[in-house]
């Protein structure tokens, strides 16, 4: 902390009954503050006399409750900011609807106009505790003027994490952008009036002004009883209609008024969807966005510096550009893409830019040394964590490592054959049932006694049987040479492929090694991510159009039908053992 702010001032103690920054004797103010303090603190008034406050931090507004001291944090915040200041705190969704001292204490911060927004968070987000937390944020900057409350409703965007839930980087952007440009987003956020908010008896509970529960899939009556899917189920797909018109219908045909009916089988829908012209033209158009982003990075990665450049200002020039290139695209969610960069920064892009800032475009090789259980030392091979081998041998050695990929298709090849012979033979009669386990030593073994017994019986086809047995094991033991003799062949060229390129990095130039990095590494994996987030568009369309198709495509009359047929083939089952119904 020194380092970067080499005037911090920290203080411990209690902040209600002895506030340590002060300016003589009363509270010193603050442009901004922000504050996680304790939920429902039930000792928030120990040694202090709340209606003799020094500070005055409640006259005007109530005294919190004795057992829950959360609008207590909140005021000496409030208290603790200059006219024009600005807060933040953490405390739990309980302080938006509380009733009696909490409920008055409520009531007057709204009436002054001191909160400016009220942010809902997930449940299970905090150690400790599991109830859902909100952010409630003051501004006393024209607090005399504001008309309303900004709500933002952000208790369904997060992430698993073990038994914890955690907002993602995607998560905390969008409730940034939204809560800086006052954005209304349908089921997400809202600006209140105090009007509104007075008719509730000044509860801000965010539900009652923010419906964020997803719009419910409603069962069509008639579409069950007569077959068809509902026209308006189709039209709720409109997001995809608007970019791929002719597409709604190659899918869905007239089936009679206000009902359609699948033109396309399931297995065939994705397909249609991804061959459609109109759908493979936006595809298109959404890579060529991608490659319009990577080229205008692509010098400016490679002209990063030793010393340079901060990779935490970088990433978030990446991440607001990204963002940028994505806002108002159809279908696709900027803020999925954006979180495939934060997870990829993350991950790996972070360590390499931070070896590029201490190192500069240096590829390393290191030995992996490993000790075993004698305390030996073990050479593993080796790694080289800027550029992993295979994007070596992508760029120089394709041909090699295409070799080395044929011989690993062979070798599963050889590998069926040997798998499929065993299980067809693997029953009590056949060729197998005599060996207990089925390996090199068992076969050879059954193969040299059962070419002992033919040759006592004077004829090596006196017995049909043991001749095709013989035949079988003979045919099982070449596949297993011919899979041992492959996977020799196969460990000596990647043996050799290892050598070449492990010897290729001290040839590497400075621009072969950006082209490696940004180019085969960062850029190709991003595009690999992004791809992912289109096949999720064209993937959510066939899982709604299949299942709207196999919702109403056996109207009830049918399936009466069907059950009366299985009804009596049962009931004829029953009588013919001797059972009357």
């Amino acid at each position: 902390m020194s380092n970067q702010h080499p005037d911090a001032e920290i203080q411990q103690g209690n902040t209600l009954t002895n506030p340590l920054f002060m300016m003589g004797d009363t509270l010193k103010i603050f442009d901004y503050v922000v504050a996680n303090p304790p939920f429902s603190d039930k000792r928030w008034s120990t040694g202090l006399d709340p209606t003799k406050d020094d500070y005055q931090r409640f006259e005007g507004f109530g005294i919190p409750p004795g057992k829950q001291g959360d609008y207590a944090y909140l005021l000496h915040i409030l208290r603790s900011l200059k006219s024009t200041g600005k807060g933040a705190c953490i405390l739990p969704h309980g302080v938006l609807f509380r009733g009696n001292a909490e409920a008055e204490i409520r009531r007057n911060l709204i009436k002054r106009g001191y909160i400016k927004a009220i942010i809902g968070l997930p449940p299970n987000l905090f150690y400790g505790t599991g109830i859902p937390a909100c952010i409630v944020v003051l501004d006393k900057a024209e607090a005399a003027k504001r008309q309303g409350i900004f709500m933002i409703d952000g208790s369904g965007e997060f992430i698993k994490d073990g038994n914890k839930n955690r907002l993602r980087d995607r998560d905390i952007h969008k409730i940034v952008d939204v809560f800086k440009k006052q954005l209304e987003v349908p089921k997400y956020s809202r600006f209140v009036s105090l009007e509104e908010i007075e008719k509730n008896d000044f509860n801000l509970n965010i539900p009652r002004y923010i419906d964020s529960q997803p719009s419910e899939d409603s069962q069509d009556i008639e579409g069950h009883l007569q077959g068809g899917i509902p026209d308006k189920n189709i039209a709720d797909l409109a997001k995809y209609w608007e970019i791929c018109p002719s597409l709604k219908s190659e899918l869905f045909g007239p089936c009679r008024p206000n009902y359609s009916a699948l033109r396309v089988v399931y297995s065939d829908l994705k397909q249609t969807i991804n061959d459609h012209p109109e759908f493979k033209a936006f595809m298109t158009e959404m890579k060529a966005l991608f490659i319009q982003w990577q080229e205008e990075w692509e010098d400016k990665l490679k002209g990063l510096e030793k010393e340079g450049f901060k990779p935490k200002s970088l990433i978030w020039q990446l991440g607001e550009s990204l963002l940028s290139f994505y806002t108002d695209k159809p279908l696709i969610d900027k803020y999925g893409v954006y979180q495939y960069l934060r997870d990829y920064w993350l991950d790996t892009m972070q360590d390499d830019c931070y070896w590029i800032a201490e190192q500069g475009w240096q590829a390393q090789t290191t030995r992996i040394i490993e000790k075993n259980k004698r305390g030996k030392e073990i050479d593993k091979g080796w790694t080289c964590d800027l550029i992993p081998k295979f994007l070596i041998m992508n760029r120089y050695f394709f041909d090699e490592q295409e070799k080395v990929t044929q011989l690993e298709t062979d070798l599963e090849t050889l590998t069926t054959q040997k798998t499929e012979l065993e299980e067809e033979n693997g029953g009590d009669e056949g060729a197998f049932s005599e060996l207990e386990k089925v390996n090199k030593a068992t076969v050879s073994a059954r193969i040299k006694e059962l070419k002992q017994w033919t040759i006592e019986q004077g004829n090596l086809t006196i017995n049909d049987d043991n001749n095709e047995e013989l035949l079988i094991l003979e045919q099982w033991l070449k596949l297993y040479n011919q899979e041992t003799r492959l996977k020799k062949k196969i460990k000596e060229a990647e043996n050799k492929l290892d050598l070449l390129a492990y010897e290729k990095y001290p040839q590497l130039t400075e621009d072969e090694i950006k082209t490696l990095v940004v180019n085969d590494k960062w850029m190709n994996t991003l595009a690999a991510a992004i791809e992912g987030e289109m096949e999720r568009i064209s993937q959510g369309l066939t899982q709604r159009v299949k299942e709207l198709g196999e919702r109403y495509e056996k109207p009830l009359p049918l399936l009466m039908n069907r059950v009366d047929e299985l009804t009596a083939k049962v009931e004829g089952h029953l009588q013919t053992m001797g059972f009357n119904l």
